[in-house]
């Protein structure tokens, strides 16, 4: 048997300190979660990945493609890779872009130390890229992929802060702005997709600047239960097709 509580690995990071553990929760029948923590702050956790996976469904649900070749889809954190691995699920899906600034979580799933790092290192789509998503967003020239300068996608996938308001790095305001979001745009296809998880109620202000540069904005609240604290709990996915 597993045991209760185990501390996976331990790493300090630019972003500071960093914690996979696992453990059983015995009000839940002992089931087994995994756990990313950043500084004392829970990321990601197994237990809860309803609004990762309708990120992806979602998001490339609303691409708009005309010539109907396979999906090139660029996703900013990998976490413990609920919205990668439904997006793999999509087959219209051809290449998979992972972007992580933190090396540990892109070694956790090549090494198969997460559920579903196996499930993602062995589809021949996926690719992981050690990098900034925001410095690559940002980026009129190179945009998200090295190994392709300029290359426009079909989709940008994103789950990296908190909300629009509440980030990680405060360095990741200027995405959020108007001009941020131009920037982003211009990496996608016609009828390209952005689409960003959310922990929050919809946020007007954001939805505001995401019409001034998308002519079609959705934010889609999700439920899901919660068996620790009890009822449902939300979080919100937002959607911006490009023309």
């Amino acid at each position: 048997m597993e045991k209760s509580f185990e501390e996976l690995d331990y790493c300090a990071t630019q972003l500071g300190e960093l914690i996979l553990r696992r453990r059983r929760i015995p009000m839940l029948e002992n089931e087994v979660v995994h756990e990313i923590i950043l500084n004392g702050e829970f990321l990601m956790s197994s237990l809860f990945h309803v609004v990762e996976e309708a990120l992806a469904d979602l998001g490339l649900a609303a691409v708009e493609t005309s010539g109907g070749g396979a999906l090139n889809v660029v996703i900013g954190g990998l976490g413990l890779g609920y919205t990668a691995a439904s997006a793999l699920k999509n087959k219209d899906v051809g290449k998979l872009l992972v972007i992580d600034f933190l090396e540990p979580v892109i070694r956790w799933h090549r090494r198969g130390m997460v559920p579903l790092g196996e499930v993602l290192s062995g589809d021949p789509r996926t690719r992981f890229l050690e990098a900034d998503f925001f410095a690559c967003a940002s980026d009129p020239v190179t945009g998200f992929d090295p190994d392709a300068p300029g290359a426009r996608v079909h989709a940008v996938l994103l789950d990296i802060d908190h909300t629009p308001g509440h980030w990680l790095n405060p360095r990741h305001a200027a995405f959020y702005t108007t001009d941020g979001l131009q920037t982003l745009r211009a990496h996608l296809h016609p009828g390209g997709v952005f689409a960003m998880w959310s922990d929050e109620a919809p946020y007007e202000p954001f939805c505001a600047r995401l019409r001034e540069v998308f002519p079609r904005v959705e934010a889609t609240v999700v439920s899901f239960p919660n068996p620790i604290r009890g009822g449902e709990s939300t979080g919100t996915v937002y959607v911006a097709v490009a023309r």
